[in-house]
């Protein structure tokens, strides 16, 4: 039993154990949330972590990324204590939503040059880790013994990474974003937001709907890449795949352009790509990440400059039409998909209106029902 009095059921290994399937489901259904009483509290199932038992609501509460910040936000909790990477929780996409707001700069760095130390979570003193533990002893080096030290001295981990389906190690479930947003809805108690927002995600869909073309023939080819300065020269390529920081893209149809190419994935080998790789496949429009903490604006001032006034990158068509954007982020919740969904949409659609009703998204996170 942990400080807390919570308590973590051992049914599902923590590396893995329970074989899932390789990609997301390809509906948003909330099938997998699984919820039951117990004498003492209430208790969630998730893999990988299994059976996470709770004797009342946790407050203080601690996200691995800007996926899960954002759930919990829609869920009108507070922000959580600390994130890996604030800056990339990109809190600006709450600008448009009347009375929501994160002020970033109060979430602790949980990333540092060594990776992620343990005593800032005795310190920050949570009630439950929204975290793949998995993710966090692959890339935060950590052994199940620390993990098995924090759930007991302070919290339960509660997650599933779910933003990309390329890491090896992730051999179980992948969740898709209302999957995963239902089950910590159900861990914070606040399924009626959660069933308010999954309404308004279905209404959402049945617009992009009239969006969409029919035809593939009619539908964009895209590249998404990363490219992390103000003139970037080489790309790390992204093949959109089932994470979810693919959805936007999916929802809206596109073609990828690296997909029928010998390009590899960025998370498969930490390639890179060159001007005149992208122009031997010259996707019609061009979708930068990393570079979110730019406004439109800026991002045309200096990468976009950047690209035309090289000799070989002024040559790809997306430039010289002007398709060139901001890719968006790598992590997304319920609200930043439809923010990011409706702009992706006025980028590779030229749709210039509404697609969901703000006001709405501020009085589910409300609890304005």
């Amino acid at each position: 039993m942990g400080r807390r009095e919570y308590i973590v059921a051992t049914g599902v290994g923590l590396a893995g154990a329970v074989a899932g399937c390789s990609g997301q489901s390809s509906t948003e259904s909330t099938d997998v949330v699984t919820e039951t009483s117990t004498e003492s509290g209430y208790a969630v199932s998730m893999e990988p972590v299994g059976e996470a038992t709770f004797e009342s609501v946790p407050d203080v509460w601690v996200a691995n990324n800007g996926s899960c910040a954002d759930m919990g936000i829609a869920l009108g909790l507070e922000p959580p204590e600390g994130v890996w990477l604030p800056s990339r929780y990109h809190t600006q996409y709450y600008d448009g939503i009347p009375g929501v707001s994160v002020d970033g700069s109060s979430i602790r760095q949980l990333w540092g040059d060594s990776g992620v130390g343990k005593e800032q979570f005795y310190e920050m003193d949570a009630d439950i880790h929204v975290m793949d533990p998995n993710f966090l002893r692959s890339r935060g080096s950590w052994d199940r013994s620390d993990v098995e030290e924090i759930e007991t001295r302070v919290a339960p981990f509660f997650g599933n990474s779910i933003f990309s389906t390329g890491y090896e190690w992730h051999d179980y479930t992948y969740y898709t974003l209302y999957e995963a947003f239902g089950k910590l809805a159900q861990a914070f108690q606040r399924t009626d937001r959660f069933d308010a927002f999954q309404s308004l995600h279905g209404e959402f869909q049945a617009t992009l709907g009239d969006v969409v073309p029919e035809s593939d023939s009619q539908r964009p080819e895209v590249a998404i890449a990363w490219a992390g300065s103000d003139e970037p020269t080489s790309f790390s390529p992204y093949l959109i795949e089932d994470g979810t920081s693919f959805k936007q893209w999916r929802d809206l149809g596109v073609r990828d352009a690296f997909a029928e190419t010998d390009v590899r994935d960025f998370h498969s080998d930490r390639s890179q790509v060159d001007f005149e790789t992208l122009l031997d496949i010259d996707p019609e429009y061009l979708l930068l990440r990393g570079q979110e903490n730019k406004t439109r604006a800026e991002f045309e001032e200096t990468v976009v400059r950047s690209l035309e006034a090289d000799p070989t990158g002024s040559e790809l068509t997306a430039v010289r039409n002007g398709n060139v954007y901001r890719g968006g982020s790598l992590y997304q919740g319920p609200i930043t998909n439809l923010v990011l969904t409706e702009r992706a949409a006025s980028q590779v659609y030229d749709v210039d209106r509404e697609l969901f009703d703000r006001q709405r998204v501020a009085d589910i996170v409300a609890g304005d029902l």
